[in-house]
């Protein structure tokens, strides 16, 4: 069988000469060139991306399994995202990211590719870039932090920091106490080991098929993570013989079985947008509407932060998400085909044994009975906005109140502890600018910290609304996504101090209580904001960023080019 990789390594012309003799330099014997598969294992490791700080390692257990299988590894890195120090958003970059490996994947001489991925961004922004370029791919997430241990309880990366935050502000602890917990909570290398998004995005790939089974929820420091990694390296040789392609396991059926388990895992929001931009990319037609429909009846089946109280070393040791899928069977495609060859049927039959039903429920006796994500719309979110039910507060769930409105990030800091700040725990925080366009990227500051003489009275919950995004590991009653965003002119963008929002979850509706001529008055005198910047990257992706509801991804991005390079570099 000849390989793709041939039309470089296969050629007996100059061209063959340049490519296998600047590979030599590294001491790679002849027979490496001898046609076998050749396996690019595309590393997002970064020490400025503490999640993926640890992914050196497991290349290294990949390669072992490439070469075990008699194929030939070759490493390459792209540019790593780590939402935990990127400015403004790693989300502004995940679609650069998306670039870069598809590129890079496309450009080289590839036969399979194993995404290395742990921060949230990785994830997506690899299986985009892999997914435009089709060729046979396999993801291997790198894998949660063990358990935070502070004080004598379990704490989880994220959901920690918004709790201890809020109590540092209300002096319920101070900061010698806050500073200590930081090591506490992350104390091994992982990404969070809550039901982030992180933790969400490992398990999207496991559900669509993109993995070994079992591999969401194996702790990075596990040895049997350096395990799966070999055996990767070693199944991919074999989807390389098998020409098994990302497109024919990302299929309508596979992205079905992804959004119904979010829902049963309590997944974070992050998910629409990622799995909508990566539906995108292989043709599959997702709308928002579908993630309403398909998963918003789901029961919630794991008992993890923030819709919980374990943490994935917890759901590792219960079973993982094999037990999850047994326990979803029923409404699932278990025929769906994943990246072992077998169905999902197959993989779980006789291995998917619940080991502790505190973690992980029963279908028949849930968490809750339905914690999907709803989408919501009305005449503040014509094009659908999201909320995380499981996260949220019950009683808020229905809820009419006085809206009290930052109009961007700087205004929200600026105000917020004002003592003269005038609002009360039935009021609606709204913020604007902070969707794609308006941030730009759209940042994870949708659940927006309490006024803190709120905070003084008790008051643990409120509910908010904007075009931003919040982290997975957070929580409250939030509603995130609005589209379209208040900076090019959505109807968030009109809103006034005091309006009348009503939020009724049951009903999926998000109205602004102010009649269309009222609005139609406001909009003559509305000014789009400045933009943030006139060159590079960030002015590219300002011009062509879709909306939430669409995955935020580029236009010009949406669809693939596929794996073809006809010319050759000299």
């Amino acid at each position: 069988m000849t390989y793709r990789s041939s039309e470089w390594f296969g050629k007996k012309d100059k061209m063959g000469f340049l490519y296998r003799s600047w590979m030599k330099n590294q001491g790679f014997p002849e027979d490496l060139f001898d046609g076998r598969p050749v396996i690019g294992i595309c590393n997002t490791w970064s020490e400025f991306t503490p999640c993926n700080a640890h992914l050196r390692d497991i290349a290294e257990s990949v390669k072992r399994g490439v070469y075990e299988a008699g194929g030939f590894p070759l490493e390459f890195p792209i540019m790593s995202l780590g939402e935990t120090l990127l400015k403004p958003t790693a989300m502004l970059f995940r679609n650069l990211a998306s670039m870069d490996a598809e590129e890079s994947i496309r450009g080289n001489p590839i036969d399979g590719v194993v995404l290395l991925t742990g921060c949230d961004k990785t994830t997506p922004s690899t299986l985009m870039g892999a997914a435009s370029v089709d060729l046979p791919t396999l993801v291997v997430p790198g894998g949660p932090m063990l358990n935070g241990k502070h004080q004598g309880r379990d704490i989880g990366s994220g959901t920690a920091v918004w709790k201890l935050t809020d109590d540092l502000k209300t002096g319920k602890i101070t900061y010698e106490e806050f500073s200590h917990a930081e090591s506490c909570m992350s104390r091994s290398p992982g990404h969070c080991m809550t039901m982030g998004t992180a933790s969400t995005m490992a398990c999207m790939v496991e559900a669509l098929g993109m993995t070994l089974p079992g591999a969401a929820a194996i702790p990075a420091v596990d040895s049997r993570r350096k395990v799966l990694a070999q055996l990767s390296g070693r199944r991919i040789v074999e989807m390389v013989k098998e020409d098994l392609k990302i497109s024919k396991i990302l299929t309508r059926h596979a992205f079905e079985n992804a959004i119904k388990v979010n829902a049963a895992i309590g997944g974070s929001s992050n998910f629409i947008i990622h799995l909508t931009a990566i539906a995108g990319r292989v043709g599959v037609k997702l709308n928002l509407e579908d993630f309403d429909t398909i998963g918003s009846k789901i029961p919630l089946l794991l008992n993890l932060m923030p819709s919980g109280k374990f943490l994935m070393e917890d759901f590792y040791y219960a079973g993982g998400l094999p037990v999850v899928m047994k326990e979803l069977q029923s409404v699932l495609h278990m025929n769906a085909i994943t990246v072992n060859g077998k169905t999902h049927g197959e993989n779980i039959k006789g291995k998917a044994e619940c080991y502790n039903n505190d973690v992980i429920a029963c279908y028949s006796n849930p968490l809750i009975a339905e914690a999907g994500i709803v989408v919501l719309k009305g005449n503040l979110a014509l094009n659908g906005a999201v909320i995380k039910p499981s996260a949220a507060t019950p009683a808020l769930m229905k809820h009419k109140g006085r809206a009290v409105v930052f109009e961007n990030i700087e205004d929200y800091h600026s105000r917020i502890d004002d003592p003269d700040l005038d609002i009360d725990e039935t009021c609606v925080m709204v913020l604007k600018s902070v969707g794609p366009v308006g941030y730009p990227g759209m940042p994870e500051v949708g659940n927006m910290v309490l006024p803190k003489k709120l905070l003084d009275k008790g008051i643990t919950d409120m509910v908010r609304v904007s075009d931003g995004r919040m982290s997975g590991t957070a929580y409250g009653t939030v509603v995130l996504h609005v589209s379209p965003e208040s900076a090019i002119g959505g109807n968030l963008a009109l809103v006034e101090n005091g309006d009348l929002i009503e939020l009724d979850v049951k009903a999926k509706l998000l109205h602004l209580h102010v009649s269309d001529d009222e609005l139609a008055r406001r909009r003559k005198n509305w000014k789009q904001p400045d933009a943030i910047m006139e060159r590079g990257y960030v002015n590219l992706y300002v011009n062509h960023v879709q909306q939430a509801d669409k995955g935020a991804d580029l236009d010009f991005l949406v669809g693939k080019s596929g794996s073809k390079v006809t010319r050759d570099s000299h």
